[in-house]
């Protein structure tokens, strides 16, 4: 019997897994926003302590060279998610990319396998609206519609774990959980008592947040399935640099800073230990699969990480990474470059190379003197190999239901944007990274109220850079903050003028002209937008908007409704929508159109019940058709969102007047002259002082 028992010992039958690998295994995958390796103690034991994580990696995998491929977060995540780089993807930017409907992603191969699929985000960069739902059951992206001012859409990483918890206490079979917490980010603001603790270092702080917060959920699955049921993954979708090589936190250079990413997989049938090889985000998607036992889709470009989970060797692959932040948004070079055999080629002007076997830092650059031949030769091939299947053709073109559209409203089909065909030194991100600590003091500047100063740095970048689109950007709001509309106006249009050709320019300007009442040309620039990117739900809801103003009530409809079938989860456009049907009613006498606002309304309020303008608007509809006292509390409840909102307090003015009740409807009339200060006009005055002289008789 002590013989069998050895033997059975030896086969893995009474190994202590629970559970194999093929078997029904759950699949956590948690990504960090930002997270450098050397912030989590089980890497590195100098700035913070992370026990959670920690714990992860003492019975699992640590992979003490892993890459990500760019620092950019919807590229990255999309290349963990679908297994492959941009390259073949096409995503390279946040915000103007959108994930193909044709890839076969790893919740969509999931699902395919019988898997519950749920996916938790918390910051707007990886909005559904971006093509990373697809497959999933629920993509739960509930974050406030109105940010704060220089920050993303966000919410804190407990709510977003809270909401994990509560998907997967419902789960009664296997199930693929994505969550992405966000907070690591900048800008840096821990909740206390990590602010307190880390009063000099708040992005450690924010880690350390991150993982006490990541310990309920780590502590649930434990729980419910057991360790031995469940693969768990924790990486991030980049670094952040703290200043090194002059970068402040992330997108524009691509030094192990930002794109060297923390890797741990912990589950059934890995042996815990910390493995040196050098692997990458591709390589994610095809060990599930491997793991897991379904088919490795044959657009996945990485590798299967199985053999260095069980203490085996696996076949090195070269890596390529981009970091193209700058050749969008800053008119520089594009920077792409491999990872191969300890070396890491950066291709620029003014290449570089490093031995990262013994300066992993890259602080002593060897191209200069090194013939780099071999090394461009090797990423031409890589880029070739990786763009050339035949999936890509489906990538890169709009397709004809896209192109139909936009000629059915109007508009010319995508027009393919001209670009710089050679770049010198003088466009190398280190030659402009003066400029970009300029834009960076800029906003730090902005951020302590000192605007007039900021807007002589971002001039100083614009003279010197005309096409450094995101100065125009930074100018503008800038001059917004100041309050001068006009010259934020018109550097919108100086950084149109100066750069047709970029979506984000043209569509901010194209909205600023709109939503100041410059309506035809407004929509004549956002015309030309779509005609650069059609996939921001944005510029549909704008132009919506806009052509309701103008009367165009039907072309309003075909836009808002082209909005929302783009971002059926967003608040502001639902809410606009109900708006607009109040309005339609209004102006024809329909109250159908009336009835029809009323769903678009609560929509939006169920998605973000903190919009005080979407309470007022349904408060608006509700006493159109006679709901009296639901229009009235829906008018409290935005005035007690927004305290400084004066539409809601005038409709209560006007509604305890006609209840009869003057002592309170008089109060609200003198709350909204608070409000109003001096900024009433003669029309606002005079039907304020009717209502107080009612009030009064």
């Amino acid at each position: 019997m002590r013989h069998l028992r050895a033997v059975l010992f030896l086969t893995g039958i009474l190994s202590g897994a629970a559970l194999a690998w093929g078997a029904d295994v759950n699949v956590l995958l948690i990504t960090i926003d930002t997270l450098r390796p050397d912030r989590l103690s089980c890497y590195s034991p100098k700035h913070v302590q992370t026990p959670r994580i920690d714990s992860l990696a003492a019975k699992g995998v640590l992979f003490e060279r892993a890459f990500a491929h760019e620092p950019m977060t919807l590229p990255s995540h999309a290349n963990i998610l679908l297994g492959m780089t941009s390259l073949a993807h096409g995503v390279i930017d946040n915000g103007i990319s959108i994930v193909p409907r044709d890839i076969q992603g790893l919740a969509k191969i999931l699902k395919g396998g019988g898997y519950a699929t749920g996916a938790f985000v918390s910051a707007f960069p990886l909005d559904s609206r971006f093509g990373l739902n697809q497959g999933f059951d629920l993509y739960d992206d509930r974050y406030p519609s109105r940010p704060a001012p220089g920050c993303e859409a966000e919410r804190p990483a407990e709510k977003t774990i809270a909401a994990a918890r509560e998907w997967l206490s419902a789960r009664k079979a296997k199930w693929f959980c994505w969550v992405h917490l966000w907070d690591p980010h900048a800008p840096y603001a821990p909740p206390e008592p990590f602010a307190s603790r880390f009063r000099n270092d708040p992005y450690s702080g924010e880690v350390a947040y991150v993982d006490e917060a990541l310990g309920r959920l780590l502590d649930d699955v434990e729980k419910i399935w057991g360790s031995g049921r469940t693969l768990i993954i924790v990486t991030a979708d980049h670094g952040e640099s703290l200043g090194e090589h002059g970068e402040m936190t992330h997108s524009y250079f691509a030094y192990n800073s930002t794109i060297w990413v923390p890797l741990i997989i912990a589950g059934p049938g890995a042996k815990a230990s910390r493995v040196k090889d050098y692997v990458s985000h591709v390589d994610i998607l095809p060990t599930v699969c491997d793991l897991l036992g379904l088919p490795k889709p044959l657009s996945a470009q990485g590798d299967s990480l199985r053999p260095l989970l069980e203490g085996k060797r696996r076949k090195a692959k070269p890596i390529y990474f981009e970091a193209l932040d700058g050749y969008i948004n800053l008119g520089a070079a594009p920077l792409r470059g491999i990872i191969d055999s300890g070396k890491k080629f950066i291709d620029s002007p003014i290449p570089e190379l490093y031995d990262l076997e013994t300066d992993f830092d890259e602080t002593k650059n060897l191209a200069p003197g090194t013939d780099l031949s071999a090394f461009k030769k090797r990423l031409a091939e890589k880029m070739t190999r990786d763009s050339s299947s035949a999936r890509i053709q489906t990538v890169r073109k709009t397709d004809r239901e896209t192109r139909e559209r936009l000629q059915s409203l109007g508009y010319a089909a995508a027009a393919v944007v001209q670009t710089k065909t050679s770049y010198d030194a003088r466009d190398d991100l280190k030659t402009l990274l003066p400029l970009n600590q300029k834009l960076m003091t800029a906003a730090r500047l902005g951020q302590d109220k000192k605007l007039t100063d900021g807007v002589r740095l971002v001039e100083e970048v614009i003279k010197a850079r005309k096409d450094y689109t995101r100065a125009y950007s930074q100018l503008s709001d800038l001059y917004f903050s100041l309050g001068q509309k006009d010259k934020w106006l018109q550097t919108l249009e100086r950084g149109f003028n100066a750069n047709p050709d970029n979506f984000v320019m043209a569509s901010a300007y194209g909205i600023a002209l709109a939503e100041t009442g410059n309506l035809d040309r407004g929509i004549e620039i956002l015309g030309k937008s779509l005609a650069l990117f059609d996939g921001d739900p944005k510029v549909w809801d704008t132009l919506g908007v806009a052509y309701w103003k103008k009367g165009d009530y039907a072309k309003a409809l075909e836009h808002l409704n082209a909005a929302l079938a783009l971002a059926p989860q967003d608040a502001i456009i639902n809410s606009d929508l109900g708006n607009f049907y109040v309005a339609w009613g209004l102006a024809t006498r329909a109250p159908e159109h009336i009835q029809k606002s009323l769903p678009y309304f609560q929509k939006a309020i169920a998605i973000d019940p903190s919009l005080a303008s979407t309470h007022n608007g349904l408060g608006g509809a509700l006493k159109i058709i006679g709901e009296s006292d639901a229009a009235v509390a829906n008018w409290e409840k935005a005035a007690q969102l927004d305290p400084n909102y004066d539409l809601p307090v005038y409709n209560l003015a006007v509604a305890y007047l006609e209840k009869g009740d003057k002592a309170r409807a008089l109060a609200y009339c003198r709350k909204y002259l608070s409000l109003k200060g001096k900024n009433i006009t003669a029309e606002e005055q005079t039907d304020i002082d009717l209502l107080i002289r009612q009030c009064k008789k």
